[in-house]
């Protein structure tokens, strides 16, 4: 797959450009590349970026970065099970229990919330950064609703951290979950507190709470955008049927004119034949008087 000029590989953490050093320098740099493309296109392009994974994958197998990269391409395309083969790849070769939370939710999209609920309790979570065990919490409540225990998803969620009024990076993730749930079993009004609270946590636009918020209040928000072009295009319409009325004025005043000058140039012949008639008759009776007064004339000399 092609690699954008400004793509050089540098970009890449400095953990997994270690891990890469195992590789000869041109195969590193490749590998490295295709890393790039993909944390570059995984949530614009997700099938972009599961393509440049599994280059990366065919060039560098056994390199856990790869892997991981792959499992998480392969999850942003939703394909749990390609996913969850990666990760547990990757966490064989580091013995990390970072992907522990993201392999759990592999298991909810197979369909096994049980299984998820399982690997919620198991001594892998104590090892788990503050982050990792949010993740994880958030994971064992989203099995819990899976399963229908709507009651038993809320209280997963009610924890110090949720509690907390200092904003961490999973803040406002836990918040909209806490606040889903709530809405879901018909807590509107706490739902609503807490969809607010993770508008104030949501500095990046990572949810969609302040839309959530907006719908239970009744707010509806309208694309001024789209409204200015339908203006637009409704003056355009009145301004093309105004000139199409004007044009059709114009021709009929025009046929009026016509039809106008032809009446009278029809009137005015009528009135030349007229005058001429009257003419003819007039010097045909000028000739007739005339003879008879020279007949008179011829019989008095005869006379």
């Amino acid at each position: 797959m092609p690699i954008p000029e400004d793509v050089t590989g540098d970009e890449i953490d400095k953990d997994v450009r270690q891990e890469l050093q195992s590789l000869p320098k041109t195969l590193a740099e490749d590998v490295a590349k295709n890393l790039v493309m993909v944390a570059r296109l995984i949530d614009e392009d997700p099938e972009g970026a599961y393509g440049y994974s599994k280059v990366a994958l065919r060039l560098a197998s056994r390199v856990a970065a790869v892997r991981e990269a792959a499992g998480f391409a392969a999850y942003a395309n939703q394909k749990y099970s390609e996913a969850l083969a990666e990760f547990r790849a990757a966490r064989r070769m580091t013995g990390s229990a970072d992907l522990w939370p993201v392999m759990a939710d592999c298991e909810r999209g197979l369909g096994r919330p049980e299984k998820a609920l399982d690997m919620a309790g198991a001594p892998e979570v104590h090892k788990l950064d503050k982050a990792g065990q949010v993740e994880m919490r958030l994971v064992a409540a989203g099995a819990r609703r899976d399963m229908g225990q709507l009651d038993a998803a809320i209280v997963t969620l009610q924890s110090p951290e949720l509690a907390s009024n200092s904003v961490q990076p999973w803040t406002a993730r836990l918040r909209y979950a806490y606040a889903d749930a709530l809405l879901a079993a018909e807590r509107v009004g706490e739902a609503r507190e807490w969809f607010a609270k993770a508008v104030e946590a949501d500095r990046d636009g990572s949810t969609d709470a302040s839309d959530r918020l907006a719908e239970l209040d009744g707010v509806e928000f309208v694309d001024a955008l789209n409204d200015e072009a339908e203006d637009e295009a409704e003056v355009t319409v009145t301004d093309e049927e105004a000139a199409e009325d004007t044009d059709v004025d114009v021709d009929d005043d025009a046929d009026e004119s016509e039809e106008s000058l032809g009446e009278a140039a029809t009137d005015s012949e009528a009135d030349s034949k007229a005058a001429a008639k009257s003419a003819t008759e007039a010097e045909a009776e000028a000739e007739a008087e005339a003879e008879t007064e020279i007949e008179s004339k011829s019989e008095a000399d005869k006379d």
